[in-house]
């Protein structure tokens, strides 16, 4: 079953100088694990591949039933350096809640997932 980030999950971002920072929350705790196990590392760096330089790295927050992303080479230098229109990173929390995730029947119809339209 293909599910949409955006309906299990909510995020935010922002900087730290070139590394933009995507923390994703479950939207129920009983989610979380589904987070933990399908959005990898890996998805993140397909996901935003051409658009950030440098690596992606993954932190888990299981008492916060939330993820966090650094995504490394993102801003161009940053805030103060860059001349793109994000230069703080806002936007790829948004940008991170597009992706879909493939979940196996079984485990998306257990937990109680929408299915994407």
């Amino acid at each position: 079953m293909r599910v949409r980030l955006l309906d299990i999950a909510h995020a935010r971002s922002g900087d730290k100088g070139d590394t933009a920072n995507v923390g994703v929350i479950a939207l129920k705790p009983e989610w979380y694990p589904l987070l933990e196990r399908h959005l990898t590392r890996e998805c993140v760096a397909r996901h935003f591949a051409g658009v950030i330089e440098g690596g992606v790295e993954r932190y888990e927050l299981p008492n916060l039933k939330a993820l966090n992303f650094l995504l490394h080479g993102a801003l161009d230098g940053g805030g103060t350096l860059s001349l793109k229109t994000d230069a703080q990173g806002k936007v790829y929390s948004t940008a991170l809640l597009r992706v879909e995730l493939d979940i196996p029947d079984d485990e998306a119809r257990v937990a109680g997932l929408p299915a994407a339209p």
